[in-house]
């Protein structure tokens, strides 16, 4: 215990030389230099408004107890979830893609297959979104166009043709129907003769996300979460390397938020859906190793980076400390990223691809576990060949030339990151503090809490681009009255809806009608009674005929639709 003392003595002495030290140097060495060249501005803060210093020494890692840092693959996993991170296997480069009938999407999963992408993403249309079938009069204009139309069964079967779903991951981003999308691509499975349990990926399912940010609901707050829940205590008993959910923080921020909220947000879903699943019997540790996450990399590189390691810590405390998680798998935080879409701008249109190599290596160096790269093209229209080409390309020379995946969590000791990671692990406890405090999540969705946080600060940055003081280049800096090159887009085929819907129809006419009925009445029942799983009985419709617009129908009349209070 004295030798404990003198250690710990020792430590804190060290600590207040190298304070006095750098007050010394802030007197001599900055004052003077100051008196010849101001600094560019008073403050430097990040850009989620965390307060930058002008140096960081080990002095700022006295906050921070060692074993919050850690090591890789090791509790809190701070510096990542796996020991040996890239020096394995490289994460999984998942270009997303989707537009057009199931048949059109087929055709760019396999060329970006061949160009060497090794996950397969997809983006469906916002018809199949909405649970809208592609004949519906709110799709009219709508099929195909801002990603691939999925009715029935038989487009599933069209948009996986000729790929071995045993054998590449597959993440389908879609939210109030996803259960549907997640029961045609089990029924797919099936009729193959796959094993269940051999095939991994995720569907996104993260609800709450919808009411905070993006919007894309359909029913109410309560049964949409039971449908979560089905998703995962099915999933978790059926499907062992399948992730049911991508908890997901990217359409807060790309929402709006900041950096801190799209963080602490994204966790206090993640709360709501364990407190959840708990509800059905099951244990933490039963469910809790396939839970995923996805982020967005914004253009703020050291935040970004520590935005990161700080969720893999706070992830791993509350599974720990508040849900009694004991298998370490339960306590790593596995994500999926992405580069910043509401980055990319017009003007300048190949400078995106500067943002997103940068966005990317930040990813990278932050251990995300998949990556998908914007095209160049992005801000006008659903990328081109060659825009998904280079996109792909960005994370294959980060990979194969920067040698910055020879080294786990390379960043992890810098006194700037640790210090970051710690000030946003603080901050993000105290944002879930609050939201407790107030009630919690659903009752703070219901209040329009979250969504006022994410207006103001998207506002914020709003009036900050317009006045310059946040830079976009080729938009408020190095403006180029030189036009920029004429940009190919990828083109609408104005035939989607058509083929689209013809497929559709047919599946109506030739699935037995009585069957179809008699599921139907056991879908109705099952939703009425909230402790049954909507899995199984849409895994049957679905595979009968059964269009996704008529399940979504069919149950807004027991459930509802939601309306949100409009946040001003």
């Amino acid at each position: 215990m004295d030798d404990m003392t003198d250690r710990g003595a020792r430590a804190q002495d060290q600590v207040e030389a190298i304070r006095a030290e750098v007050r010394d140097w802030e007197t001599n060495e900055v004052a003077n230099f100051l008196r010849k060249q101001k600094e560019r501005k008073d403050e430097f803060f990040t850009l989620g408004d965390i307060p930058v210093r002008r140096t960081y020494t080990a002095a700022d890692l006295a906050e921070t107890p060692p074993e919050d840092i850690g090591l890789p693959g090791r509790y809190p996993f701070t510096r990542g979830p796996y020991p040996t991170m890239y020096r394995s296997r490289n994460w999984t480069m998942r270009q997303i893609a989707g537009f057009g009938t199931g048949e059109d999407t087929n055709v760019r999963f396999k060329y970006l297959i061949a160009q060497g992408q090794t996950g397969i993403s997809t983006d469906f249309d916002m018809p199949t979104l909405m649970g809208y079938d592609s004949d519906h009069a709110m799709s009219e204009g709508e099929v195909g166009r801002e990603g691939v139309a999925i009715d029935t069964l038989a487009d599933m079967e069209a948009l996986f043709d000729g790929i071995d779903l045993e054998n590449i991951s597959v993440s389908m981003t879609i939210n109030p129907s996803a259960w549907i999308l997640l029961a045609m691509y089990i029924a797919l499975a099936e009729k193959r003769g796959y094993d269940l349990n051999k095939l991994s990926g995720t569907v996104q399912a993260d609800i709450l996300k919808e009411y905070m940010a993006q919007k894309e609901y359909i029913f109410p707050v309560e049964p949409s979460v039971r449908i979560v829940r089905d998703c995962i205590t099915y999933c978790a008993k059926t499907m062992k390397r399948y992730n049911p959910i991508n908890i997901s923080g990217y359409h807060i921020s790309e929402a709006g938020s900041s950096p801190l909220h799209e963080a602490a947000f994204t966790l206090a879903n993640l709360i709501v859906y364990v407190e959840e699943v708990l509800k059905t019997g099951m244990t933490v540790d039963e469910f809790s190793p396939r839970l995923a996450f996805f982020f967005v990399c914004q253009a703020d590189f050291f935040e970004e980076v520590a935005k990161f390691r700080a969720l893999r810590r706070c992830y791993a405390k509350i599974m720990k400390e508040r849900f009694g998680a004991k298998n370490p798998e339960s306590m790593r935080l596995r994500f999926h990223c992405q580069t910043a879409a509401a980055s990319l701008t017009k003007p300048q249109y190949m400078v995106n691809v500067v943002r997103t190599s940068f966005q990317a290596m930040a990813a990278v160096l932050g251990g995300c576990q998949s990556l998908h790269t914007n095209g160049y093209d992005e801000a006008f229209a659903i990328p081109t060949e060659d825009a998904m080409r280079m996109a792909l390309r960005t994370q294959q020379v980060i990979a194969e030339e920067s040698n910055v995946t020879q080294v786990v969590d390379p960043l992890g000791g810098s006194y700037y990151v640790e210090s970051l990671t710690t000030e946003y692990e603080k901050r993000i406890f105290d944002i879930l503090k609050e939201v407790e405090e107030r009630g919690g999540t659903l009752k703070m969705i219901q209040d329009g809490w979250f969504q006022r946080h994410i207006a103001d600060f998207a506002y914020e940055t709003a009036l900050r681009k317009q006045s310059g003081e946040k830079p976009v280049i080729g938009v408020n800096r190095f403006v180029d009255d030189t036009p920029d090159p004429k940009i190919h887009t990828h083109p609408y085929d104005q035939t989607t809806a058509d083929r689209q819907v013809a497929r559709t129809q047919r599946v109506r006419r030739e699935r037995d009608a009585a069957k179809y009925d008699l599921l139907m009445e056991r879908l109705v029942e099952t939703a009425k009674d909230p402790q049954q799983n909507m899995m199984p009985v849409t895994i049957e419709l679905v595979r009968e005929g059964a269009t996704m617009g008529e399940i979504v129908e069919r149950l807004k009349a027991i459930w509802g639709t939601y309306r949100e209070v409009p946040v001003f």
